[in-house]
Order: C-alpha cells, then sequence, then structure tokens
C-alpha cells in the first residue's frame, strides 16, 4: 500500500487524473479515501514504487512520513474557508505547518506516529482526537488557537485536553515544536502498544504535561533561530497567497454562528432533488454550494477520478476539492445554476449517490481487505450498509442527518469508530466448535470541539449487524420526541434520559438480544462467514501498519 499525503484534503485536478493513471498503472485502478485525507493505492509491486513516487512528485505530491514515527498528514476541516462559523480560514495554517515539518529533522524519529488536526469552528472537525487539536478563535482582533493535546483513537482512547484558553497564531509554530520535542524527549520507545503521545499524557497526568509543555515553548521561544522562524512564516505566507483570493469570491457577513445549512426543496422523489437534499450545503459566500460526492468506505475507481478532476475543472471557481474523514469529496465554489449540470456529470459515472450528510455515508476502514491488523471484514460490512439503506430511502428522511455510522476492521479504530453515533469495531467469538465474526457496537460518540468517546454496548455477529441497525431505526421511530434526530435520541438513552419503552441502554441491549442469536452451524453457515469470503471465519492478523 502507498498512502499518499494530502494536506488539509486539498487536491487539484491535475493531481486526481496522475493518480487515476498511477493506480492503472501500477494498482488496480481504484484508489482508497481514508479516514484522515490520505489517498491509498493498494497491490503496488514493490519494484513498481518507486515509479509511484515519481509521478506523484511531478503533480507536488508526496509519500514521504505518510507512514512510520513522524507527523502525519495534517488535517483541516472541509468546510475551512466556507463555514459561516469560522473566524478565518485555518487551511494556511495547516498546510504551513504541514510544510514545515516535512523531512524537518526535529520529527524523523519519533517514539511514535504523531498527528495535527485544524477545526474551522468548534462544531467542525476531530481535535479532541489528535495529538495536537486546533480550533481557530479571534481574541481583541488577533488571530489564534485554543489548542488541545494527548487525544487520539485505538485500543485505548483518550480525549485530548485545552492547552491554555487562547494562544495566538504568533506561538503556533514553538507551541508545536515544544510538543513534538516533550514527546521525542519523554516518550515510550520500548512498548509498541504504549507509546503514542496519549499515553504520556494519561501517564504523567495532565497538569505536569501542561507545565512542563509550558516552560518548553518558553525555551523554544528563547532559542529559536530567525531564520527558522523565517521559513514557517514564508510557509504561510504561499499557502495563504495559493488559498482562493477572497477578493474574487464574496464572503458573507450575516448570518454568523448557524449552522452549514443543507440545501432543500419541496419534493424528493426525483433522483436529482433526492441528491440535492443531503449533498449539497450553502456556503457563508453568498450564491455558493459546496458539492458531496458520495463513496462507498471511501473506494474510486480511476475513471471516476477522471470525472471528478473535470467537475472541478468546469464547475468548481476554487478549481480545487478536498476529501473527508467521512471518505467522500467536497467540491467547492458551485454556482447554483450549476447543480443539475454537476449532477448529471456525475451520475454518469456512478458518483451521484444521495446520503452524504446522513447516516447512510457509512465509513468503514480497509479491514481484512488489505490490512495485516484487521480480524474482519469492515470495509465490505462498511458497503453493505450503505446499499441497504439506500435501497431503504433512508436519506430521505430528516431525522438521520447528522448520524454516523463508522466500522473498523479490529479495536485499533482506523474506521474512527468511537467518534461515531453508532460505531463497530471487529474481533472474534467463539460459538461451541465454530469461530464468528462479531462486532462490538458502541453508542454515542461524537466530533468537534465538545467531542466525546462512545461507550460499549454489545457484542454483534458480522452478519447480524445491519439487522441490529434496521432494530435500533425502528425502536428510534416510535421513542422519538416530535423533530428529534437519531444522534440526539441515541445521546438521550445513553445518558439515561430516555421517556418510552427505552430509558438507557440496558432496555437497548434487551430489545436486540434476540436479534443476534445465531443458529447452528449446520443451519445457517453464512452467518459463521464473514463479509467477501465464502469459508468459514477464521481470526488471523500480523503485524503490519495501520490502515489510516
Amino acid at each position: 500500500m502507498i498512502r499518499i499525503k494530502v494536506p488539509g484534503g486539498e487536491i487539484t485536478p491535475n493531481q486526481l487524473e496522475k493518480i487515476a493513471n498511477l493506480s492503472e498503472s501500477f494498482s488496480i485502478g481504484s484508489a482508497h479515501v481514508s479516514t484522515r485525507q490520505n489517498i491509498q493505492l493498494h497491490w503496488v509491486q514493490l519494484e513498481d514504487v518507486s515509479e509511484v513516487f515519481r509521478g506523484l512528485a511531478e503533480v507536488g505530491l508526496t509519500s514521504r512520513e505518510a507512514c512510520g514515527n513522524t507527523i502525519r498528514n495534517v488535517m483541516c476541516s472541509h468546510f475551512a474557508g466556507v463555514c459561516p462559523n469560522e473566524p478565518f480560514d485555518t487551511t494556511p495554517y495547516a498546510k504551513a505547518i504541514a510544510r514545515f515539518f516535512l523531512r524537518n529533522p526535529i520529527c524523523q524519529n519519533l517514539p511514535r506516529k504523531f498527528k495535527f488536526n485544524f477545526s474551522c469552528c468548534s462544531e467542525h472537525g476531530y481535535v479532541r482526537i489528535a495529538d495536537v487539536g486546533l480550533v481557530p478563535t479571534v481574541r481583541d482582533g488577533v488571530r489564534g488557537f485554543r489548542v488541545y493535546l494527548g487525544g487520539g483513537l485505538g485500543a485505548a482512547s483518550f480525549i485530548g485536553h485545552l492547552l491554555e484558553e487562547f494562544t495566538p497564531e504568533s506561538r503556533l509554530l514553538s507551541t508545536s515544536i515544544a510538543t513534538i520535542r516533550l514527546y521525542d524527549r519523554l516518550g515510550n520507545r520500548e512498548n509498541l502498544a504504549r507509546n503514542r503521545m496519549r499515553y504520556l499524557v494519561s501517564e504523567i497526568g495532565w497538569e505536569k504535561f501542561q507545565e512542563l509543555l509550558l516552560k518548553e515553548r518558553t525555551l523554544v521561544e528563547a532559542t529559536i533561530s530567525i531564520p527558522t522562524k523565517s521559513t514557517f512564516e514564508d510557509f504561510l505566507k504561499a499557502s495563504e497567497t495559493a488559498a482562493t483570493n477572497p477578493s474574487t469570491i464574496p464572503i458573507s457577513t450575516i448570518g454568523k454562528k448557524r449552522k452549514l445549512p443543507v440545501i432543500t426543496s419541496e419534493s424528493d422523489n426525483d433522483p436529482y432533488t433526492r441528491w440535492l437534499h443531503t449533498n449539497v450545503v450553502a456556503q457563508k459566500q453568498p450564491g455558493m454550494f459546496s458539492v458531496y460526492i458520495s463513496l462507498g468506505a471511501g473506494d474510486i475507481t480511476s475513471n471516476q477520478l477522471r470525472v471528478l478532476a473535470e467537475c472541478i475543472r468546469e464547475f468548481s471557481l476554487e478549481k480545487k476539492a478536498r476529501n473527508t474523514p467521512q471518505q467522500n469529496f467536497l467540491i467547492r465554489y458551485i454556482k447554483a445554476d450549476q447543480l443539475p449540470k454537476v449532477f448529471m456529470k456525475l451520475s454518469s459515472s456512478g458518483l451521484g449517490n444521495p446520503g452524504a450528510t446522513t447516516i447512510v455515508s457509512t465509513v468503514g476502514c480497509s479491514g481484512t481487505t488489505s490490512c495485516n491488523l484487521a480480524i474482519t471484514n469492515s470495509h465490505r460490512l462498511a458497503k453493505e450498509i450503505q446499499s441497504k439503506f439506500l435501497e431503504l430511502n433512508i436519506d430521505k428522511e430528516k431525522a438521520f442527518v447528522g448520524s454516523t455510522i463508522k466500522v473498523s476492521g479490529c479495536p485499533n479504530s482506523c474506521g474512527q469508530h468511537e467518534v461515531a453515533t453508532i460505531g463497530f469495531y471487529g474481533g472474534a467469538s467463539r460459538i461451541a466448535t465454530s469461530m464468528v465474526p462479531i462486532y462490538t457496537m458502541l453508542f454515542d460518540g461524537s466530533t468537534g470541539e465538545n467531542g466525546e468517546l462512545g461507550k460499549a454496548v454489545m457484542r454483534v455477529p458480522a452478519k447480524k449487524v445491519i439487522d441490529v441497525i434496521l432494530k435500533i431505526i425502528d425502536t428510534f421511530k416510535k421513542e422519538r420526541t416530535s423533530g428529534e434526530k437519531l444522534n440526539e435520541w441515541i445521546h438521550r438513552i445513553s445518558i439515561g434520559n430516555g421517556t418510552g419503552e427505552v430509558k438507557n441502554l440496558e432496555d437497548m441491549k434487551k430489545i436486540l438480544l434476540p436479534i443476534i442469536e445465531l443458529p447452528a452451524l449446520t443451519s445457517a453457515p453464512d452467518f459463521y462467514k464473514d463479509y467477501g469470503n465464502d469459508t468459514n471465519f477464521v481470526a488471523k492478523t500480523a503485524r503490519g501498519e495501520c490502515a489510516a
């Protein structure tokens, strides 16, 4: 697998076309969008890797430090620059951080991988589950950030801690360097299972870590050289120059502190209107819209990549796209009268599926299709869920907007199951003498600045997952209050505030227990096989790199 870094998720038509060509020449004719805004090519022969690297470099892409014990792809909200609630666009800062630390000696041999995540506002972004998460804010006319440290997902997950109420942009670099230096010096280099920065913060305590970090930052600011500061400032200026020119695209000053609205119309019976409801979002720029391209668990073919590139050139004033943590693409700065043409273009190549902002857009890591660490085929399960939901027209119901389903093939959380409305991670269980692929189900995870980790509910056999979700949806429809959304109802029962038959998670488990019972192997052998396999399930893992 070759992982291509896409800093901030921002990608150009030329880069998409190059990836399409490389995939056809050296991979399997498709690419995979990960939950960390990377794009991956699988099944590349080792002798062809150098040719792929050379091709990526021709269009300004790299795989350098996309893996290994260094700073991984720097993430940024795909709404940065168009979100009505953002104080300023964080894209240039994300790209400057990515460029400054690329090939930087300070981070070439860290105890383990290290992740930055920039949000656009308090609602959008994954800042609480990153080593360094940054939320933009302005104080007395000065740009800055609320910086969260020590978050992360995995076999043991933690929510990040707030360093201080306000970190001015002038201290962004020194805070980042101080954090990396402290982790490099104190991080665990012996135990592979406990060497992420979140374990360091947990073991020494947040107050002690915070104290050490602020002292380290003082040392960094006292000793940092002028050329080093100038290099970062040059990267920041270059990123700001490359960003969309605000003088050519007007920005609305109306509607601050509001959610990005989803476009609606009177009827959703025809395919275009159905797509319009869930895949088109109004920007803060008057008359401008962003369009989601829904993918199946992040998969996109070479021909579809080329169609996507053509759409960007033809319809986007920005001439770029963003990939998202939901494993989709977002094309921004599209005029209203162009939306029908965009839909026709996308639909011609199978990219016109609705449901991007609803529970239909299921996230799934690569699972056993290509990952040595995976136990179950989470990738195929995510596609099966999405297909079933589209068949049942679940995307048409407003109650499912904003809810998510995320599936990981093991506890390592490449599918980010712990921050999903309904999350699943793969495992194995023995029933009588047979092994069964099984998932642990979690409720009430969330992202954003107030993000929380989900709570484990129960274990569900792989071939029963869809039945369980449909039962949850059926129960929700009976129990919800007027206007209540699925994620809101799940949060309510997760904290024990249910008002009907289901008052808490234990009540939910009682309803679901009859569904998860498996028949004997001799009468229903298919339940003992994982998705995508025609033989009985065997739990088998090996050493390898996590899929995201």
